[in-house]
């Protein structure tokens, strides 16, 4: 039952997630916004949506319940979910499921992105890891960890290139870049 809950309410969260997205493209497509990477965006969806179904059908087949370490890995859960509100709050209305680049804005570099470039992508790869675990779901945290990884080792530098192309990235980043 336990499961079920947890699961309906990120299930929840994630239509949220989509639909806040949906509202935050419509205003930076208005503001002359582009998207990159859309090639890879629908496979990304299916390994999410795949994430899901395999964590139910091995929750459901294994029936070992909870692992014994579920309050730890359930309180580093919840941790992760607040840094994800963080990480939508500190983009405002440039956080999206999409990479949409809006030439000439200014890079945030606020809230947990004073810290990193990518925490989102840090949630994701965290929650991807966790969710599984607690009810000992190990196939799926093991093959979708790396599912994940291979994602955003795709993701990531498509991103970085169109911010590097489009925006203030360079400057802001500059500490982070390596040195020629």
């Amino acid at each position: 039952m336990l499961f079920y809950i947890i699961l309906i309410l990120v299930i929840l969260q994630r239509i949220t997630e989509v639909l806040i997205a949906k509202r935050h493209e419509k205003w930076m497509l208005a503001k002359g916004a582009y998207e990159v990477g859309a090639s890879h965006y629908s496979y990304m969806v299916a390994m999410h949506v795949s994430f899901f179904l395999f964590l139910i059908v091995e929750v459901v087949s294994n029936k070992n319940g909870p692992s014994a370490l579920f309050p730890l890995f359930f309180l580093l859960f919840l941790l992760v979910q607040a840094l994800r509100i963080w990480c939508i709050q500190s983009l405002g209305p440039f956080w999206n499921t999409k990479i949409l680049i809006l030439p000439g804005a200014e890079v945030v570099r606020k809230g947990p992105y004073t810290f990193m470039r990518h925490p989102n992508y840090a949630v994701v790869s965290l929650e991807i890891l966790l969710l599984p675990i607690m009810f000992q779901a190990y196939f799926t945290a093991f093959c979708f960890t790396l599912l994940n990884i291979t994602m955003l080792s795709v993701r990531i530098p498509i991103e970085e290139k169109a911010l590097r192309d489009a925006t203030n990235y360079n400057h802001v980043f500059k500490k982070d870049l390596p040195q020629k």
